[in-house]
């Protein structure tokens, strides 16, 4: 039984204060440069000594706005920024 409450997820993010350092990520990303490298060395997030990697989630455990853009991403697909209560997230969804 597969409902919408109990699908899994597994993203990693990028995650920035503002929109122009949402941008910039992004447009960085889209030069080709290593999504776990930048959020390395840009996240703000504790994941990114992890490479942006987070532990896979279920819907409900993170904020509407991420969890939306997750469930509306391709798998390796990668967002455009989305804004939280955290700041700005470039958010790629991964294969379980």
């Amino acid at each position: 039984m597969s409902t919408d409450s109990r699908r899994k997820y597994k993203a990693r993010h990028i995650l920035v204060e503002d929109l122009e350092d949402a941008e910039y990520v992004l447009n960085k990303l889209n030069d080709g440069e290593d999504f776990s490298s930048l959020a390395t060395e840009l996240s703000e997030c504790d994941s990114a000594e992890k490479g942006g990697l987070l532990p896979s989630f279920r819907s409900g455990q993170m904020v509407a706005e991420f969890e939306r853009a997750v469930h509306n991403l391709e798998i390796d697909q990668v967002s455009e920024p989305i804004k939280s209560e955290h700041g700005f997230h470039i958010i790629q969804r991964l294969k379980i």
